[in-house]
C-alpha cells in the first residue's frame, strides 16, 4: 500500500495539471473509441447471423465483438501514462499489467476465431462430409485446450515464474494424472483416432459384437448408435476401436448367396436348364449384377443349386425386394418347368425276409 501511495504521489508532482487533463483526455477518447468499435461489431454480427450464408465479414466481426472491457480499460490506461513522467518502475509494472491483459485478449481472440473458423468449416461441409459432425467438436475442443495453455503460460513468464521448471513438473505429475485416468485419456485418445481415420461416421449403420445401430453421435468419450429396436446404445470409444466393426454404411454393393434345392426324381435334361432360368430371372432385376449359378452338390434329400448375385446398393429394403422378387419368379419358373422344391423327406425301404 505505501509502495502504490509513493508511486501516485511521484505521478502527481511530476506531471502538471496540463499532462494531466492531457492524458485523461486521452484515455477517454481511447476508451470510448474502442467501445463503439466494439458495438459496430456486435451489431454487425448480430446482422450476420440471420442470414444462412457465412459472410466474408462475419468471423473478424464476431472476434471484434469478443473485445473485454477491462482490456480497452488498461489499454487506455497505458496510452495515458505515455502522456505522463513517469519512473522506471511505474513504466515496468504498467507493461506486465498490460502484457498480461494483452495476453489473455489475445486467447479470447483466438479462441474465437478458431472456434467460429471450425464451426463454419462445419457449416459449409455437413451435407457433403457427414464425419464433421463427430469430429469439429473435438478438434475445437482440443484447440481451445491448446490456446489457453499458451496464454497461461505467457502469462506466468511475463510475471516472473519459471516456466521451464513448472513444464518439467507438470511433466512428472501428468505422469501420475495419466495413471489415474489412463481409461478416460484412452477414450480421449480413441475419439480423435475416429477423428482422423474416420472407421465411420454419423449415420453409418455399424455391427459391433452383439450390438447394431445407426451412429446419432460421436463424442471425446463415448459414441451413440440408434438400434433396429428404437434405444439408444452408448459405447465407449475405445471398446468400438478394440473390437471388430461392421460398417454397412461403407458398403457400395452386396454380395447374395442363396441355396435352392429340388427333389432327387428331376429329370436330367430339366436340371440342365435350371441354371440358365435362374440367372435369366436375376439379370431381368434392376440394380442387380449376376456372378453364378451351379449345381453344387448333392444333399441328404435334395440336389442344391448355389446361386450368388450382387445387390448394386446398400440399401437393406432394396435388396429384400429384389431377393423376394427372385424367389417368386424361380417359384412360378418351377411350376412351369414340373420341378419340385426339395423338403426334408426320409424313404423308408422294407425288405421281406424268406
Amino acid at each position: 500500500m505505501q509502495t502504490l501511495t509513493r508511486i501516485l504521489d511521484g505521478l502527481l508532482t511530476e506531471n502538471s495539471p496540463a499532462q494531466w487533463l492531457a492524458a485523461v483526455g486521452v484515455a477517454i477518447v481511447a476508451v470510448l473509441l474502442m467501445f463503439l468499435i466494439r458495438g459496430i461489431a456486435n451489431r454487425r454480427y448480430q446482422k450476420f447471423l440471420q442470414t444462412p450464408e457465412v459472410e466474408l465479414l462475419e468471423v473478424p466481426m464476431h472476434v471484434i465483438a469478443r473485445t473485454t472491457a477491462l482490456f480497452i480499460v488498461v489499454l487506455g490506461a497505458f496510452i495515458a501514462l505515455s502522456f505522463l513522467q513517469t519512473t522506471h518502475k511505474v513504466d515496468r509494472i504498467a507493461q506486465t499489467i498490460m502484457t498480461v491483459v494483452a495476453c489473455w485478449q489475445a486467447g479470447v481472440w483466438a479462441s474465437t476465431a478458431a472456434i467460429a473458423w471450425i464451426e463454419t468449416r462445419r457449416r459449409r461441409t455437413i451435407e457433403t462430409d457427414r464425419a464433421s459432425a463427430g469430429s469439429y467438436s473435438i478438434i475445437a475442443l482440443i484447440t481451445r485446450a491448446v490456446i489457453w495453455a499458451v496464454v497461461a503460460l505467457l502469462t506466468l513468464d511475463n510475471l516472473g515464474v519459471n516456466v521451464t521448471t513448472l513444464v518439467a513438473g507438470l511433466g512428472v505429475g501428468g505422469i501420475a494424472v495419466a495413471l489415474a485416468v489412463q481409461n478416460v485419456l484412452g477414450d480421449l485418445l480413441a475419439s480423435l483416432t475416429i477423428t482422423l481415420d474416420k472407421p465411420f461416421v454419423i449415420g453409418d449403420f455399424l455391427v459391433i459384437g452383439d450390438f447394431m445401430g445407426a451412429v446419432e453421435y460421436i463424442g471425446i468419450k463415448s459414441t451413440r448408435l440408434r438400434s433396429l429396436g428404437g434405444e439408444q446404445i452408448v459405447m465407449s470409444n475405445g471398446d468400438l476401436l478394440n473390437g471388430r466393426v461392421r460398417n454397412y454404411g461403407r458398403m457400395q454393393e452386396r454380395r447374395v448367396v442363396f441355396t435352392v434345392g429340388v427333389v432327387y426324381e428331376t429329370p436330367r435334361v430339366k436340371l440342365q436348364q435350371i441354371p440358365a432360368r435362374i440367372r435369366s430371372i436375376i439379370e431381368a432385376q434392376q440394380q442387380t449384377r449376376f456372378d453364378r449359378c451351379h449345381l453344387a452338390r448333392f444333399n441328404n434329400f435334395s440336389i442344391d443349386y448355389e446361386c450368388v448375385f450382387y445387390v448394386l446398393s446398400s440399401d437393406y429394403n432394396k435388396y429384400m425386394d429384389i431377393q423376394q422378387e427372385i424367389n417368386l419368379q424361380i417359384h412360378q419358373v418351377f411350376e412351369d418347368m414340373g420341378v419340385e422344391f426339395a423338403y426334408p423327406t426320409q424313404k423308408l425301404f422294407v425288405a421281406q425276409v424268406t
